[in-house]
């Protein structure tokens, strides 16, 4: 099965640009459970890309197929990485549609950390939403109130490439619900959210800010005033 050989090949590629000297610090540094290969992300790139290349899988269904393996059956964090890449891959940019949010909630909420989350989210759910508002924005709303933290953490920060062409609106929407949540990832998400929107229109942050003065944390206020 051609996704089978991809993810073989991508899992040779890794050990061999295995840098055991690295690999515990990077580990310490992400706070992960899961080793690492001791590979940054320039190797690893220039590790998987020709085997992108080299073994394009056919449909969506091998792509997704390669994309959970790789994910689901990872013994180091550079194989998670991998997959990530393996989404972006361009020979895949069709697939980057309303389709593809069930793969991305499943990275995310099994990810569950900011290194994976941030990544799927500003690079791989939010030109999704700027390409498909309609079809898009009620889940990315619906998002903002799950259970889950690295979901709602997703629906405040997926807008973050956006400028002027961010949905205040939505952007105001998938705050709200996380206001009063004392969660640090969270907190640090809506402020991060304001900060890079401040760069195309500081008044608008500054206005929000002060219509919502009691109810954003110092975090977050903190954060998005930051550069102003």
């Amino acid at each position: 099965m051609v996704s089978d050989v991809l993810v073989g090949a991508v899992r040779a590629a890794l050990a061999e640009a295995a840098d055991p000297d690295r690999a515990p610090g990077m580990q310490a540094y992400m706070k992960s459970t899961m080793p690492y290969l001791g590979v940054p992300k320039p190797v690893r790139a220039k590790a998987v890309k020709p085997i992108f290349a080299e073994h394009v899988l056919p449909d969506r269904e091998s792509w997704g197929r390669a994309v959970r393996t790789l994910w689901h059956d990872a013994s180091y964090r550079e194989e998670r990485y991998a997959a990530i890449d393996l989404t972006g891959y361009r020979a895949y940019r069709q697939f980057q549609d309303i389709g593809t949010l069930d793969l991305y909630r499943e990275l995310v909420v099994d990810g569950a950390w900011w290194d994976f989350v941030d990544e799927i989210a500003s690079r791989r759910v939010g030109p999704i939403l700027l390409a498909d508002r309609r079809g898009a924005t009620p889940l990315i709303r619906a998002w903002s109130t799950d259970p889950d933290k690295w979901l709602r953490r997703t629906s405040i920060i997926c807008q973050l490439s956006f400028k002027q062409d961010t949905d205040l609106a939505l952007l105001a929407d998938v705050i709200e619900p996380n206001t009063a949540d004392p969660e640090f990832f969270l907190r640090k998400a809506i402020g991060w959210a304001l900060r890079q929107y401040a760069w195309t229109d500081p008044d608008w942050v500054r206005a929000y800010i002060g219509a919502h003065e009691s109810e954003l944390s110092p975090l977050s206020k903190r954060e998005a005033l930051k550069n102003l």
